[in-house]
């Protein structure tokens, strides 16, 4: 056994919550793993003399469990932060827009990660929302899948109207398993999306065929679409 004593046990990236737990007890119940290793580290260093080749072998592992504690907690926080959204304040908001401006944003950090982004949306997408925690969600959801695509591959989003549903398409190509997996900072961040989204009333579904991985939002649109829909917009 290391001088870490327990740590967080293995599992598949992007595997769903245990059925009947929130997200919030999940992300609590993972917290509780590396803190009890940690509290079992100082234990045995505090214990007696010790080489000092141990001591610092105790350090990493107590600096490493410490690190994936931060993310949790970080994570945790976020997530309160998005359940305080308040419905009283939705407003009509053009979602196909906000994709837009974010896949814009995201065009630099694409580049530098050498991920392909394309936007293909077919149609205005009113749905009712906070402006800015919709932008937020987006980013999110954006962001994290960015993160966790294969250096070279393609990251398509696909946002159209489907029987009064805006519904967004999320595919890219499952990169090498980021560190701290399955409570690394993306997965965590697809974890929050998917909860804030859900809080919208929206439909989240996650599907994988060999190494694609696709995420997909249906939300209630606020209005009826129009019949003559504008052009299709490609970034």
């Amino acid at each position: 056994m290391s001088g870490a004593g327990p740590q967080l046990a293995p599992q598949p990236t992007g595997e769903a919550l245990p059925k009947g737990r929130s997200l919030l007890a999940h992300l609590l119940h993972a917290l509780n793993q590396p803190l009890t290793g940690l509290q079992c580290s100082l234990e045995l260093a505090a214990a007696g003399p010790r080489p000092t080749e141990q001591y610092i072998r105790t350090l990493r592992e107590g600096l490493e469990l410490t690190t994936r504690m931060r993310i949790l907690v970080e994570a945790i926080r976020e997530l309160a932060d998005t359940q305080g959204c308040r419905a009283e304040k939705r407003q009509t908001v053009l979602l196909d827009e906000l994709l837009r401006y974010t896949v814009a944003d995201l065009l630099p950090v694409a580049e530098t990660r050498k991920v392909r982004l394309s936007l293909a949306s077919r149609a205005p997408l009113e749905v009712r929302g906070q402006r800015s925690h919709l932008g937020t969600l987006i980013f999110r959801f954006l962001d994290s899948a960015l993160s966790l695509a294969q250096e070279g591959s393609d990251l398509q989003i696909e946002a159209t109207a489907e029987q009064e549903h805006a519904t967004i398409t999320v595919s890219w190509n499952q990169g090498s398993t980021p560190d701290h997996s399955p409570f690394s900072r993306p997965e965590l961040g697809l974890l929050i999306a998917q909860a804030g989204w859900e809080q919208l009333c929206a439909q989240w579904t996650t599907t994988r065929t060999g190494t694609t991985q696709t995420c997909t939002v249906r939300l209630p649109l606020g209005f009826p679409l129009p019949h003559a829909n504008r052009a299709d917009l490609e970034i």
